[in-house]
């Protein structure tokens, strides 16, 4: 019996320490930046991006869902928001335009009968 109660104790501590194993974040130096990976609990990545070395987002960011689908699209300056964000749902693309980190203008793509409506 407690053969048995230790074979599951080390099972299960194996299975959570693999499972941790595959979610962990990454971060990178990278020249005056640090590249991010963030994941998912599922193991599928949820954003990637950069920071400073100040810890603030700077360019580029994507992210995604659970089932690795892009749901977003995100520019930043220095921990800034800026330039156009695009965020993807099933049906739509919205478009959201930064100027002095302030939202400038906001389109809304529809996919199903391709109309856009502008805010």
């Amino acid at each position: 019996m407690k053969n048995i109660l230790s074979l599951l104790v080390i099972a299960l501590i194996s299975s959570v320490a693999l499972a941790q194993e595959n979610n962990k974040d990454t971060f990178y130096l990278d020249g005056d930046v640090i590249q991010a990976t963030l994941y998912h609990d599922n193991g599928e990545v949820a954003q990637t991006g950069f920071y400073t070395k100040e810890n603030k987002l700077h360019g580029e960011w994507v992210s995604f869902d659970r089932n690795g689908n892009k749901t977003a699209v995100a520019k930043y300056n220095n921990g800034a928001k800026t330039g156009t964000w695009y965020f993807f749902s099933n049906k739509n693309i919205q478009e959201v335009t930064y100027a002095d980190a302030r939202i400038a203008k906001v389109v809304t793509w529809k996919s199903e009968n391709t109309q856009i409506v502008s805010n």
